[in-house]
């Protein structure tokens, strides 16, 4: 693997700190908001406080969630309006989405939007809140937002960090600050948009994006699941760089035939400064045979499955085997069932990231064997994909790695339209060997919410 680049971003946090420490001044205010979490923000507003500065940092990544989290006594409210915001470089209902999941925190309190006007300045929510004691407050929430253009050229508005100051006596001076995380970002798309790549698809076996952002995203647990910044960045940086692909190979947008090669943005929490680091190369070697999972019953296993574990349910199936090869050379494997009735064919695992279809084709097939019925089965149609993403799994179980929802050419394997056929091939011969005319494609959609902050939030 040729690393092509290794640069170093300073961290957004440490830099605003240094930079208010320079010439402090007591009685100076400041209001910050940026890619953190809590208890990093926390700590570098008690260092401000020790020179005289009186700081409140939040997050610019969902600003409203934030500030229910942090600043609203929540376990008796009552009822809550939403004043969202709306901008005319965005979709109507781009800021009433960035709630995710405030119905889900307000427990028994009526929740209500109502939508702004639409305007250019800067957004912010109005939040009507009610307790049951019969308090009211009315909190005004920014949600600092920038226009730029992408590297597609398309005009976008997003999330950006953002620092406020007034020192005594002086009028508040503020503007939009590029944090490491927004850095990180542009210099992965700014290079890859310039690199000489080959001709024609693919453009590279794997390219490996791995960046290293300071601190944890944000905990505890289960907010994590709700804003991750660095899952998102993931997943953004994942579809931003198809979007580039597709330009450059002059596939119409969303073209799902595009065989750019493996892309792996791989974010991680480090230490200080964030890394990032690219590096083009081959596939990595295979990974060792693993032992198989437990023997819990598939209705309460839980997903994913260890491939061991899919083998061994899979040889349980009576019936003809057969198989193709993938483009890293790993098998996948089929079996048709010989019965009565019309035949179907069952399949999990197109998108390798959807894991809980392997564990639904299974079952179905351990139902249908019993009813001798007549099928063919495909529990892990690609085998490549679910290898990277067990791999992104061992640094963080709860994200989505859409990364690994292709396969190793990059493409999806349902629009696969020539030769090499590779996994393609055992869907095919699944297909030949039963007659069936109906096809079973199990798939399955992550729990928490998808994001692209820096691409306009929405995906």
């Amino acid at each position: 693997m040729a690393v092509l680049l290794d640069v170093r971003i300073p961290r957004t946090l440490d830099a605003w700190v240094k930079e208010l420490s320079r010439s402090p001044i007591a009685g100076t205010r400041v209001e910050g908001w940026l890619f953190e979490g809590r208890a990093a923000r926390r700590r570098a507003e008690g260092r401000l406080a020790d020179i005289g500065i009186t700081a409140r940092l939040r997050s610019a990544y969902k600003p409203l969630v934030h500030h229910f989290l942090e600043e609203v006594e929540r376990a008796q409210l009552a009822h809550v309006t939403v004043h969202c915001p709306a901008h005319p470089n965005a979709s109507p209902r781009r800021f009433q989405l960035e709630t995710y999941p405030l119905a889900e925190m307000l427990g028994r309190a009526v929740l209500r939007f109502e939508m702004q006007p639409a305007s250019d300045a800067l957004p912010a929510y109005r939040i009507d809140l009610q307790w049951r004691d019969g308090r009211r407050r009315t909190d005004l929430v920014l949600a600092p937002n920038h226009v730029h253009v992408d590297a597609l050229g398309e005009t976008l508005l997003s999330p950006t960090a953002w620092l406020r100051v007034q020192r005594p006596g002086e009028d508040w001076q503020e503007s939009a600050r590029e944090s490491e995380h927004q850095a990180t970002f542009r210099r992965a798309i700014d290079w890859v948009q310039q690199h000489p790549w080959p001709e024609a698809e693919p453009y590279f076996e794997r390219l490996d994006l791995r960046i290293d952002l300071p601190g944890i995203a944000h905990a505890p647990a289960r907010e994590s699941e709700w804003m991750n910044s660095h899952e998102a960045l993931h997943e953004d940086l994942y579809f931003s760089l198809l979007e580039l692909f597709q330009r450059r190979s002059g596939r119409p947008p969303g073209d799902r035939r595009l065989q750019p090669g493996q892309i792996v943005p791989d974010v991680r929490a480090g230490r200080g400064d964030a890394r990032l680091r690219i590096a083009v190369g081959p596939y990595p070697a295979q990974e060792a045979a693993s032992a198989q999972d437990d023997a819990v019953p598939l209705d309460r296993s839980p997903s994913p499955l260890a491939p061991a574990r899919i083998a061994a349910e899979l040889a349980r199936v009576p019936g003809e085997r057969f198989s193709a090869t993938t483009r890293e050379g790993r098998t996948v494997h089929g079996v048709h069932h010989a019965g009565h009735g019309p035949a179907v064919l069952i399949s999990g695992a197109q998108h390798a990231n959807e894991t809980s279809g392997v564990v639904g084709a299974l079952r179905a097939a351990q139902q249908l064997a019993a009813q001798g019925a007549h099928f063919a089965l495909i529990p892990l149609e690609n085998p490549d994909g679910y290898a990277l993403h067990r791999a992104l799994c061992t640094h963080a179980p709860r994200h989505m790695h859409h990364a690994a929802r292709y396969t190793a050419l990059g493409d999806d394997l349902e629009y696969r339209d020539a030769a090499p056929w590779y996994e393609r091939e055992a869907r095919e011969q699944g297909l030949a060997l039963s007659g069936a005319q109906l096809h079973l494609n199990l798939h399955g959609y992550p729990a928490h919410e998808w994001t692209r902050p820096f691409s306009g939030y929405i995906p």
